[in-house]
């Protein structure tokens, strides 16, 4: 495994704000010659990233094949947008190293979970911000910064009626123009990618509203969706099992471990790994000896 950490640079990043990279050694005997890229933004309100949403989740997905990065970005006091240009700093990074990586360049998805979700949905909707480039020393909006696809786990969406109040505190303050501006639901546009969204009907502290009101915009933008809502469960489950449980173990759903399988499933579809086998020869190991 190549695992590589990459510490953020950006306009007003954190010192503790880093890319940790995770992945599968390429190798002349595998049939997989490339992999998709998923960038994991872990929750935490815009006050910290939960551990929980981070390593767990990477290694899940790369028992299914895939390539991870997770972004311990930064939070408050941090304000919009340095976490949003950290993210656009590890797409950078991506598409800088997918040749020597095997990355497919094609492939690159963000994921996030609640106020990760956040960032997540935000990068997706405004990754072609010109200022976003300029930011990380690019000029003018560039397809290097584009995510291909979008995975959302009980995302903060909207600042309206049914917010998430302490992350959009902690990631606009008082400014009422970037409040609106971070109601994501009014965001969406052509350019946001596909995406992949799950919640539950009980979420009591980031409402299902918000992954509806953000899967209805995606539809009026003709913008494909799968969206999975589980009739029971709080917040912050991550995997949903004792791989991510807390210390107060009020996240254990045997049922809702079916969430990873789901989007496993709509990775493959969509984004299913590059394999080139030979058929026409053998191992060497298995010919005979002369």
């Amino acid at each position: 495994m190549i695992h590589e950490i990459y510490k953020m640079n950006c306009p007003g990043s954190l010192e503790y704000a880093r890319f940790e990279v995770f992945i599968q050694e390429p190798a002349q005997e595998l049939a997989v010659k490339k992999r998709p890229m998923i960038i994991i933004c872990p929750g935490g309100a815009y006050a910290y990233t939960s551990p929980r949403e981070a390593e767990p989740v990477a290694y899940k997905l790369m028992a299914e094949g895939y390539n991870c990065g997770i972004l311990y970005y930064s939070c408050a006091p941090a304000k919009y947008p340095v976490a949003l240009t950290e993210a656009a700093s590890c797409f950078r990074i991506v598409r800088k190293n997918a040749a020597a990586w095997k990355v497919d360049k094609n492939a690159v998805l963000i994921m996030g979970f609640s106020a990760g979700g956040h960032l997540a949905a935000s990068y997706a909707c405004y990754w072609n911000d010109p200022k976003i480039a300029e930011a990380i020393g690019l000029k003018g909006s560039s397809e290097t910064l584009r995510p291909n696809g979008q995975i959302l786990g009980y995302p903060v969406i909207s600042s309206g009626k049914y917010a998430h109040t302490g992350s959009i505190d902690n990631l606009c303050g008082d400014n009422r123009a970037l409040r609106r501006k971070m109601s994501l639901e009014k965001a969406v546009n052509k350019d946001t990618p596909q995406a992949f969204v799950w919640h539950t009907f009980t979420d009591c502290t980031v409402p299902v509203e918000n992954s509806l009101l953000y899967v209805t915009a995606l539809r009026e933008n003709n913008i494909p969706a799968e969206l999975h809502i589980y009739s029971r469960g709080g917040h912050g489950l991550s995997l949903a099992n004792s791989l991510s449980l807390s210390r107060y173990g009020n996240e254990d759903y045997p049922d809702i471990t079916t969430w990873m399988m789901l989007c496993t499933n709509w990775l493959k579809t969509n984004f299913p790994l590059t394999v080139k086998a030979d058929l026409k020869g053998k191992e060497p190991w298995l010919k005979k000896d002369k």
